[in-house]
């Protein structure tokens, strides 16, 4: 008569170390690839963003002087830019009487993707296209407040 072994179903201490190891070795294989995803993303977002502000600058610079925007509602020596971001979502009257409106531009000041914050840096028609400090006068251009280098090696705020 024979006799019948029965093993007992199971994984070794060794095969889960094993296991446990490669998944690791794994794990720490695609965390810098997720990383470089991540900022690859924050990067296309702030293009994105900043796209869309000097789209509502120009589109409010092209109001003004189609002359959609009041004269007084315009500082003297800004070129016609808005004075502030605020203005773009705030909106300024149009028309007089039954024909007036709000002419509004943006929805609402976006957030910097990269430091995630509402606090964009401006420059006035009169400053330097490199300047980093805003003169007050209007809003001719925005870029991003951060320190930090792109994928590119290009910095953020250059962009």
């Amino acid at each position: 008569m024979k006799l019948m072994r029965t093993r007992e179903s199971g994984f070794t201490f060794v095969e889960l170390l094993v296991v446990t190891a490669l998944v690791g070795i794994l794990a720490m294989a695609i965390m810098p690839l997720a990383r470089v995803a991540m900022q690859r993303q924050r990067e296309i977002e702030l293009r994105r963003t900043l796209r869309e502000l000097r789209t509502a600058i120009d589109h409010y610079k092209d109001a003004a002087d189609q002359g959609k925007i009041p004269a007084t509602s315009i500082r003297s020596g800004s070129e016609g830019y808005p004075p502030d971001l605020e203005t773009l979502v705030v909106g300024v009257r149009s028309g007089e009487g039954a024909t007036e409106k709000r002419l509004k531009f943006l929805r609402r000041i976006p957030v910097d993707p990269i430091t995630r914050s509402k606090e964009w840096g401006l420059r006035a028609y009169e400053d330097r296209p490199d300047s980093k400090s805003w003169g007050g006068q209007d809003v001719y251009d925005v870029y991003s407040k951060s320190d930090g280098v792109a994928l590119d090696g290009t910095k953020y705020a250059d962009w």
